[in-house]
């Protein structure tokens, strides 16, 4: 018999990435296609059983050489892999690894994107060799996944892991995308770095780089690693949120390492430096050496999680 293969599959709101692994996890093939998100996203999951079967002629793969195929999508997801909604693909209540599996014929797990990501660094990433972490995903919001002697925790309802919307801020006046207010992402998202920035200018008349050129988290961090002052107090109260926000986490959690990725993390050692002197400070003292580490698969975490969840 030939080699065992595993399909990881990662929904996102403009397209869906797909891969082809080994039981080992090694990549044999990615590709994308569209999420056509018209008509309730009904095309979505047709689309990527689709596109699986057509990898699967294509390569000549035996039914006896699939050990299964596992999908990420953006919301919560519960242990049977049912989604109580997908805002950005329009999606309702969807069983989502039924109708996989109903298209495919084949093994099919559905987790969240966040959760699925961080199995994903655990497996072949800035997690590899560790059973227990929490990945801190810095993008747009605060996303996050907890995996616990090597399994996602989901929760009872699918939720667990959503850290972006740790309530961090109690002062906080403005809304949350999720409609409460003070959560963590409102403050150590990229937009919310960029919000604590716009903040500070507006109240400080102090001489700074962010005064010139496009605000983004990007030329906040570029001006802290320039030495700029304004910079780094934004920098520290944006570590700061994070770094406590955190030390709550290994409270609950006591992972062996945070991960930290998504764009912002592309600061790098500036801002685990940072990051981890806040952590260090809140953190319970059998936590507080915990190492802090950046992801390694970018934009293929997904695909890779999803693959090594089917495996289970």
């Amino acid at each position: 018999m030939k080699a065992q293969v595993v399909f990881g599959i990662d929904v996102g709101g403009t397209t869906v990435k797909c891969g082809l692994f080994t039981a080992e996890g090694k990549l044999l093939d990615t590709w994308e296609i569209p999420t056509r998100t018209e008509n309730q996203g009904s095309r979505i999951l047709p689309d990527v059983a689709e596109s699986v079967q057509a990898k699967i002629r294509e390569r000549g793969i035996q039914p006896d050489q699939i050990l299964g195929l596992g999908i990420g999508v953006p919301g919560p997801v519960n242990q049977k892999g049912e989604i109580s909604g997908a805002v950005n693909l329009h999606w309702g209540f969807k069983d989502v690894a039924g109708e996989m599996r109903e298209m495919l014929g084949m093994k099919v797990r559905a987790g969240n994107d966040a959760n699925v990501a961080a199995l994903g660094e655990m497996w072949a990433g800035g997690g590899k060799g560790a059973s227990s972490l929490v990945m801190v995903t810095l993008g747009t919001g605060v996303g996050g996944g907890v995996i616990v002697d090597g399994k996602i925790v989901a929760g009872a309802h699918g939720a667990a892991g959503e850290i972006g919307h740790a309530a961090m801020e109690p002062e906080e006046t403005e809304h949350c995308n999720c409609g409460n207010q003070g959560c963590l992402e409102q403050m150590a998202s990229a937009t919310g770095l960029v919000r604590l920035a716009r903040r500070y200018l507006e109240k400080s008349e102090k001489d700074t780089l962010l005064r010139r050129g496009k605000l983004s988290a990007k030329a906040v961090f570029d001006a802290y690693a320039a030495g700029d002052a304004a910079a780094a107090e934004i920098v520290e109260e944006f570590a700061g949120y994070l770094g406590r926000a955190m030390g709550i986490i290994a409270c609950v959690t006591d992972p062996e390492r945070f991960v930290i990725g998504g764009g912002v993390s592309k600061a790098g050692q500036p801002l685990l430096d940072v990051l981890e002197k806040y952590y260090r400070r809140y953190a319970f003292p059998a936590c507080k050496d915990t190492p802090l580490v950046l992801a390694e698969l970018g934009n293929e975490a997904g695909i890779y999680g999803a693959a090594r969840m089917a495996l289970d």
